[in-house]
Order: C-alpha cells, then sequence, then structure tokens
C-alpha cells in the first residue's frame, strides 16, 4: 500500500467524502478523513493506495501540505483517520451482530463508548452509516446504546447543526 494525503480545504467531513466519491477512485482503496488545525480548520483526506494503483488528485495547495502529509502518515501507522471508503463498507446495512459487521468488513473492532466490549451476537443498528476510526493499529467502530439493547455507530449520518446551523 501507498499512502498519500490530499486537502482542498474542505470545511466538513461530508464534503470531502463528496469529494472523493466523484473522483471513480480504483478498486481496493481505503480513505479516511482528518480534522486538521492548521493553517485553519479543514477535513483532510489520506488514500491508503494498493500497490499499482494510482488515483488523479488535484495538487494540495502549498499552505495545506503539511496537514496531508500528516494525514497520509497517521492512516499509515494506523493511528488516526474515519474511514469512509474501506473493504466491505457497502454490506454494512440494515442491523448486523457485531461478528457479521467484523466478517464483512474490514473494521477489527467494535467498542461501546463507556462500557465493556459487545457480545458478538449484539445488535447494531447501522442507520446505513458505519465510519469507523483507526486506533492504536485498529479499524475501530466506536458504537453507543441504542434501544432494545442494540448499539448504534456513535457518528450520526446528518447531524443536526448547532443552534439550527445560524452559525
Amino acid at each position: 500500500m501507498r499512502y498519500v494525503g490530499t486537502s482542498l480545504g474542505h470545511g466538513a467531513d461530508r464534503e470531502a467524502e463528496h469529494w472523493i466519491h466523484t473522483l471513480g477512485l480504483p478498486a481496493g482503496v481505503e480513505a479516511c478523513t482528518h480534522l486538521a488545525r492548521a493553517p485553519y480548520p479543514h477535513v483532510v483526506v489520506s488514500l491508503a493506495l494498493p500497490d499499482g494503483a494510482d488515483a488523479d488528485l488535484p495538487p494540495t495547495p502549498d499552505e495545506l501540505s503539511r496537514s496531508a502529509a500528516g494525514a497520509a502518515a497517521d492512516h499509515a501507522a494506523r493511528r488516526g483517520g474515519r474511514a469512509f471508503v474501506f473493504a466491505g463498507v457497502e454490506a454494512l446495512t440494515g442491523t448486523l451482530t457485531v461478528a457479521d459487521l467484523l466478517a464483512r468488513s474490514a473494521i477489527t473492532r467494535v467498542k461501546v463508548l463507556g462500557g465493556p466490549e459487545p457480545e458478538p451476537e449484539r445488535e447494531i443498528l447501522t442507520r446505513d452509516f458505519v465510519r469507523p476510526q483507526w486506533m492504536d493499529g485498529a479499524l475501530t467502530l466506536m458504537t453507543s446504546p441504542a434501544p432494545r439493547g442494540r448499539l448504534a455507530p456513535f457518528e450520526f449520518p446528518n447531524p443536526t447543526p448547532c443552534c439550527g446551523g445560524a452559525h
């Protein structure tokens, strides 16, 4: 795998994800978003490209290149990045058990925020939106309790903007 970071200064994960999906990336690519603070708050994308694969990316502006390089390094070391393109993501729809989610995708760990490790038969209501993070070398899905003893990914698909989007 070869790791590259790129940024056009997107202000939100959703914008960066949409942009990457328009590029027609080759099969086997893994894509992650990273929040960067410098030189101003923005979203960086890192890509893990299979050997021999290439992505036709526009050049990253000079002022964002340091953030892009840092994101690529974090992704390569498996210590950071919020994955939105990864092996098996398309199979993570509806309600799945923890065991099924792990078997169908590149996710290797499921954690419950503030709780113990979930049992393999525990159900996860995916809401068709699964965004695991690289943590300590493992692609980890953070979850929280959901109705009827289920779990749900901690990140919501369509979060309500602060103050109704007034700022």
